[in-house]
């Protein structure tokens, strides 16, 4: 934290106060988005804490006891600070700091620089720390955040766990339950305190489909509303609580809407979350604000300054980001790692999550209900980072696992470590059953398919005797210090090695690619010189085998798609390859 400490003298406090009188006060919290719904410019409706009676007027000037507004055809009135709501006395206080620092404004209204009075070793209160806007819009929730700055970024440290119940309402449930989160230290969350518009703004409707977008201010991170599929509202799914979260792959428990539950603890008017862009995420538009709201969910207020809105359909929060943010694989880019000591499970078909409670310190159980009856999941947290399982399913079997910090998996879907997860419960649910997928044959990485049927046969649908559609590929165990992925799908003819499909660059956080989708890296060319996946068309009699390789990589690939071949990727990846890891599958053409 940066603090300055200016000491005040008292014909210094009488310059500031006749500044403060007659200075443009909207340097110091410009757009209205105090306590105080805005009418226009400073104009604002104020209210009176005992009596929630309301007046408008504009703010002029303020001692400790008394504040002054106009309220129209140049009357002034005077009015006991006291008597205001908590809301409106705390937007005063926020302009009179201000104003200590109007010769430090800045051009963005969050960034700007407010002062707050503290004892020094006598107890007078004449030092005054200076701390970024931004500051005030978490304080509510700064007893359980780790908040400090340097001159381009706000960090905010948190467990992850909001102090509102969660859980509850989830009808759609991928087994996963809330663990807290390391987001400290260069884990932290960062959000930019001097925000740029780009140059192209970036649709969250295409893009960011992993990792967060936007920060609540009582630190729980919010994820794209669409998943990770690119098609899927997780709202209309029945993925959310009551609160708009829901835990992901690492029991990281996030929003995918927005949070408009802590209105009533931050204030109406106040943000309720930042987007990773560095711009301020507000409530839902009142009656008085009708300015239309882009495809971002966002608009400039009266002082030109960029603010995003929720809004109760899609995109909830903000579409996309106005301002400048790195997107690198399919997230924004820094931002920090969720970790869990087990092991994903898949989704329990026909659940519904009726409770969560906490039963004692570290201790939790979830309740679930499927046809009518309860199943529970109780676990405790040790202060090594593991944790202590057990698991009741809906026909009373009880099974328990211990998990180990680091043997489990982490928030962007890659193991943490190359020894593989433990075991983990299966509850009995009625599920649909999958296709039975190939294992890995040879190689480190385990490699599987769900296009590959319980005989090791390629399906028709992924043939030229179907639609040709490109091969689900699933992969684990990955090593440490992978940083990209490659596919290559081949087979070995007596003469020449023939080449179906290649992939490249794919993130390491991926952990496969679905049946017909386009994989998230780069494809190469295959044997037709054609950058796509070529189904397997066997001319030749009797059944042929054909492999599929992963590769993990210790680097990115700086290779051209139209360039680049089978020979020319594995002569790249020769010095880089960390493991690898083959499926074989059989295919036979129909007669």
């Amino acid at each position: 934290m940066k603090i300055h400490p200016v000491r005040l003298n008292a014909p210094l406090l009488a310059i500031l106060f006749v500044a403060l009188c007659f200075a443009d006060v909207s340097q110091s919290h410009e757009g209205g988005h105090g306590s105080a719904t805005e009418t226009s410019n400073s104009r604002k409706t104020w209210t009176f804490e005992k009596s929630k009676k309301h007046f408008h007027g504009s703010f002029l000037s303020a001692d400790d006891q008394v504040a002054k507004f106009e309220t129209g055809a140049g009357k002034v009135i005077e009015v006991s600070r006291t008597e205001l709501s908590p809301e409106d006395r705390r937007w005063i206080s926020d302009r009179l700091d201000a104003i200590y620092k109007l010769n430090q404004s800045v051009p963005v209204r969050m960034v700007s620089i407010s002062v707050e009075p503290i004892s020094d070793a006598t107890g007078a209160e004449n030092l005054y720390e200076e701390r970024p806007a931004m500051f005030d819009h978490f304080k509510p929730f700064e007893k359980t955040l780790g908040l400090r700055w340097d001159n381009d970024f706000f960090y905010v440290e948190s467990n992850g766990i909001p102090e509102h119940p969660m859980m509850t309402g989830i009808t759609a449930w991928q087994q996963q339950v809330p663990l807290p989160q390391s987001y400290t230290g260069r884990n932290a969350w960062r959000i930019p305190l001097h925000p740029k518009p780009a140059r192209k703004p970036m649709s969250a409707k295409s893009n960011f489909f992993r990792g967060a977008i936007a920060l609540a201010v009582n630190g729980i991170p919010i994820f794209n509303p669409i998943k990770n599929d690119g098609k899927t509202d997780t709202l209309i799914a029945g993925e959310l609580d009551q609160w708009g979260g829901h835990c992901g792959r690492a029991d990281d428990y996030h929003y995918h809407i927005a949070p408009i539950h802590l209105e009533p603890i931050v204030g109406k008017g106040q943000p309720i979350a930042y987007a990773l862009d560095g711009y301020p995420i507000y409530g839902y538009q009142d009656a008085d604000d009708r300015q239309a709201l882009d495809w971002m969910n966002g608009h400039k207020d009266q002082q030109g300054n960029y603010h995003y809105h929720a809004t109760k359909q899609y995109p909830y929060i903000n579409g996309g980001f106005y301002g400048e943010v790195i997107e690198r694989d399919g997230q924004v880019d820094p931002q920090p790692r969720a970790e869990s000591p087990r092991p994903a499970l898949p989704p329990m078909r026909g659940a519904k999550i009726v409770g969560f409670d906490q039963t004692a310190p570290g201790a939790y159980q979830l309740t679930y209900e499927i046809a009518g009856r309860k199943g529970f999941v109780r676990y405790k947290l040790a202060e090594d980072g593991s944790a202590a399982f057990e698991f009741q399913d809906p026909n009373g079997k009880v099974t328990k696992e211990n998990y180990q910090k680091g043997s489990g998996r982490r928030g962007d879907g890659r193991p943490p470590r190359d020894a593989p997860p433990p075991k983990a419960p299966q509850p009995r649910a009625p599920q649909p059953m999958p296709n039975q997928q190939a294992k890995t044959t040879t190689g480190t990485i385990q490699v599987a398919s769900n296009s590959v049927d319980q005989k090791g046969m390629l399906i028709k649908e992924c043939t030229c005797d179907g639609a040709g559609h490109s091969p689900s590929v699933r992969w684990d165990k990955l090593p440490e210090g992978t940083e990209s992925i490659a596919v290559s799908l081949w087979h070995e003819a007596p003469d020449q090695v023939k080449s179906y499909w290649l992939v490249y660059n794919i993130p390491a956080t991926s952990d496969g690619i679905q049946q017909n989708h386009k994989p998230e890296g780069t494809v190469g060319l295959n044997d037709k010189k054609r950058n796509e996946y070529d189904p397997m068309c066997s001319k030749g009699p009797g059944t042929k085998t054909y492999h599929i390789t992963v590769y993990a990589l210790s680097k990115k690939l700086e290779l051209p798609a139209k360039e680049v071949d089978r020979k020319r990727l594995l002569e790249a990846i020769k010095e880089c390859t960390l493991g690898q890891g083959t499926l074989d599958y059989r295919y036979e053409r129909s007669k």
